[in-house]
């Protein structure tokens, strides 16, 4: 009998201990999570007629630019102040292509400061992020 209250106490003891764990180290850690801004502004070169476009995308919608779809799934400003890095995930699909359901001709994040890391390449259009805010 006594070993079943032993149990019982031992249970209640690592809930609680659980428990006070999961809040500090949530409240440690809250501040380290980006949260994504609402709106995207890209750059958009068509090469045929060198016209630049500046566009505004909300996070998470689709935007129809001429023959491309461009949907901006996350974007993030970082907290540093000397030299901030702005982020953004993008996906971008060429309508004109055939069998486009699946294939993406852009599918990767991109830097405003160094496009070249990821460039998007298209034949007749350049797209560049310029900024995130909400």
């Amino acid at each position: 009998m006594k070993l079943k209250k032993n149990i019982k106490a031992g249970k209640n003891n690592f809930l609680l201990f659980t428990i006070f764990f999961y809040f500090i180290f949530n409240n440690l850690f809250a501040d380290s999570f980006q949260i994504s801004e609402t709106f995207a502004e890209l750059s958009v070169l068509d090469k045929v007629s060198s016209k630049n476009t500046i566009i505004k995308i909300q996070v998470g919608e689709e935007f129809a630019f001429q023959n491309l779809i461009i949907k901006v799934l996350k974007c993030y400003n970082s907290k540093f102040d000397d030299d901030p890095e702005i982020t953004a995930y993008m996906q971008v699909a060429d309508k004109t292509l055939e069998n486009n359901d699946k294939v993406f001709v852009f599918n990767d994040w991109t830097f405003a400061s160094s496009p070249s890391i990821k460039p998007f390449d298209h034949p007749v259009y350049d797209v560049w992020l310029k900024k995130c805010y909400s």
